[in-house]
């Protein structure tokens, strides 16, 4: 059939495009965008097969409302990676992603949600204790450390101790490696995967994944012979799920879905944490609103009430628009003919919900370069104009837990702590392997703590 076609792109060589892509993914999308309109090719690694960039809101919706049957996302589209294992959420299609999602999806929602705002509160206060009055550091190194510490505890369920540490070590050494293009090289071009000896790059990935392996199982295998149902941590209420056959989730579908949950919501509640405390304070009247807000709620508001606040929702979901620390939704993978904005697409053609491209039209997004919490205030987005989370079957089942997560930590820093911005330069974010994060980690001097008669943000225990 002759009438399938692609749509048009740079004509560079596909080792070309992928070097633009790796170096530069947000100027070379824009560049293509501009040259090409809102649906691109790209070839670009490991295999320099067509990829069709889509960042039009039909076409988006059309990719979100396809039958999986004919359009899904999984290993055979290259989603998953090494380190997360082929039974992630990510690397599953068909069936056995349905049923993994029905497993995983209840315990992030809800009054079970609720439950860990008191943990991430005293996560929060505990982090930022150790803040100095004068001092000058990149405010991302503490986000960071809290979301470590709420996907460990609140995820995994674990008390400090010996293994705690032992997995923030490897968890630290395999997420955030010395040469991060290397490892992104690595991951993108299997041909690198070679394991020569413990020194060398793979070899020592390799290893590392060992480790965390054996620290995870071992943790499992504790869980199973003292089961405690009063656990209410994730691993424990993924333990305890059971499928329309009666059937939990085994101990290699557990160690997957705990890993993928651990990268997919450490670095990007942090990158997204930091982004947000540049805005607000690079923006005086976004401060001064929201710090009002958050003081309109008095001394002890509860979690639910912090969650609902619509400046600081705004605030939020700006930042997530601006810089979305995912650049791209999953790829799908065509898998029979199918016409999306006017293109007949053959079977094997991968094509790209651009998310970044999205939250940059202006015809969405007027002056979409600029910091304007008030948009989310002043009209709905629909899931294919704004895509964060991605959508679809796709949509990230943690996105309620890391709003959550975001708000409350912003609330306690910000109700909390005086800080300011520490350089004039505008902090622009910067690839950090598959994801974006903020060039410079976002440096920040800590000016004092609010003063005592000023309403001091605590949050309430939720009964669970």
């Amino acid at each position: 059939m002759s009438n399938f076609q692609l749509p048009d792109g740079p004509k560079t060589h596909p080792w070309i495009q992928t070097f633009h892509w790796l170096k530069n993914p947000l100027g070379y999308m824009e560049e293509c965008a501009k040259s090409y309109g809102d649906i691109f090719t790209l070839r670009v690694g490991p295999l320099f097969k067509p990829q069709v960039f889509i960042s039009n809101p039909q076409g988006i919706q059309q990719i979100f409302t396809t039958d999986p049957k004919q359009l899904d996302s999984g290993a055979s589209a290259g989603s998953g990676a090494p380190l997360l294992g082929p039974n992630s959420l990510l690397s599953l299609e068909g069936k056995t992603h349905q049923r993994q999602r029905k497993l995983l999806t209840p315990q992030f929602h809800g009054e079970r949600m609720l439950n860990y705002g008191e943990l991430i509160s005293d996560i929060t206060q505990q982090v930022t204790s150790k803040w100095q009055i004068g001092n000058t550091f990149p405010v991302l190194s503490s986000m960071q450390e809290i979301s470590f510490q709420v996907i460990l505890k609140a995820v995994f369920g674990l008390k400090d101790g010996e293994r705690y540490e032992k997995l923030k070590e490897n968890l630290i050494a395999i997420l955030n490696p010395k040469r991060p293009f290397l490892r992104l090289m690595m991951i993108m071009f299997p041909f690198l995967q070679r394991d020569l000896g413990a020194w060398s790059p793979w070899g020592k990935y390799l290893k590392l994944r060992q480790q965390l392996d054996n620290l995870i199982y071992a943790e499992i295998h504790e869980r199973q012979s003292q089961p405690d149902p009063s656990r209410t941590d994730i691993l424990s209420l993924m333990m305890a799920a059971r499928d329309e056959a009666g059937e939990a989730m085994t101990d290699v579908e557990l160690r997957d879905e705990l890993m993928t949950l651990l990268v997919a919501g450490h670095e990007t509640t942090a990158s997204s944490l930091a982004f947000a405390l540049y805005w607000v304070h690079s923006q005086p009247n976004v401060y001064e609103k929201l710090l009002a807000e958050l003081y309109s709620l008095g001394e002890v508001p509860d979690q639910n009430a912090i969650f609902k606040l619509p400046y600081l929702n705004a605030v939020c979901s700006e930042t997530l628009r601006l810089y979305p620390v995912a650049m791209l939704g999953l790829n799908r993978l065509v898998k029979s003919p199918l016409e999306i904005s006017g293109y007949k697409f053959e079977p094997g053609t991968i094509v790209i919900p651009c998310i970044y491209l999205t939250h940059h039209r202006e015809d969405l997004y007027p002056d979409s370069q600029q910091f304007k919490p008030e948009r989310f205030l002043e009209r709905q987005f629909s899931p294919s104009e704004y895509l964060p989370f991605g959508g679809g079957n796709r949509r990230c089942i943690g996105l309620a837990f890391a709003l959550f997560e975001m708000k409350l930590v912003l609330a306690n820093v910000l109700s909390n702590w005086q800080m300011e911005l520490a350089e004039n330069e505008p902090v622009k974010p910067i690839r950090k392997g598959f994801l974006l994060g903020p060039g410079g980690g976002v440096k920040m001097i800590v000016k004092g703590k609010r003063l005592q008669n000023q309403p001091v943000l605590q949050t309430s225990v939720v009964n669970s």
